[in-house]
């Protein structure tokens, strides 16, 4: 590998590899790092967030919103539920539930991510969309 953390191994498993991507991008977010998803983005991603009134586009547009968020998220625990990974000649995607505790609160979120195999071989974010689940499931 050439240092990016993007990469299947060779021989490798597409779906435990974009599981443990993405496990490593929630872990660095949170802690506050939005850098974990943003070297995971690709340049064109289309990303939706209920707590944005519109969607974004582009690489350049996200990492100006992770900006504004960098270093104030603070997650205690959380838990990423029932990932399932969808396999399609040259892309992925990804849905899972995220679960997290943060100052005795807990909030639930669905996630789901739209991986493209990137030409250095691994695998890249084109689309992040984020939605509230409800609370009482």
């Amino acid at each position: 590998m050439n240092g990016h953390t993007n990469h299947t191994p060779c021989g490798g498993d597409p779906e435990a590899a974009i599981i443990a991507l993405e496990r490593r991008a929630l872990e660095r977010w949170n802690q506050g790092d939005p850098d974990g998803f943003l070297e995971l983005t690709s340049g064109d991603v289309v990303y939706f967030d209920p707590a944005l009134g519109r969607k974004l586009i582009g690489k350049k547009a996200l990492g100006e919103y992770y900006g504004t968020v960098r270093g104030k998220i603070r997650i205690d625990t959380y838990r990423m539920i029932g990932p399932v990974v969808r396999l399609s000649p040259g892309a992925a995607v990804l849905a899972y539930d995220y679960e997290a505790l943060r100052d005795g609160q807990v909030f639930r979120m669905h996630c789901t991510e739209v991986y493209t195999a990137a030409t250095s071989g691994g695998w890249e974010i084109i689309h992040t969309h984020w939605s509230f689940a409800r609370q009482d499931d």
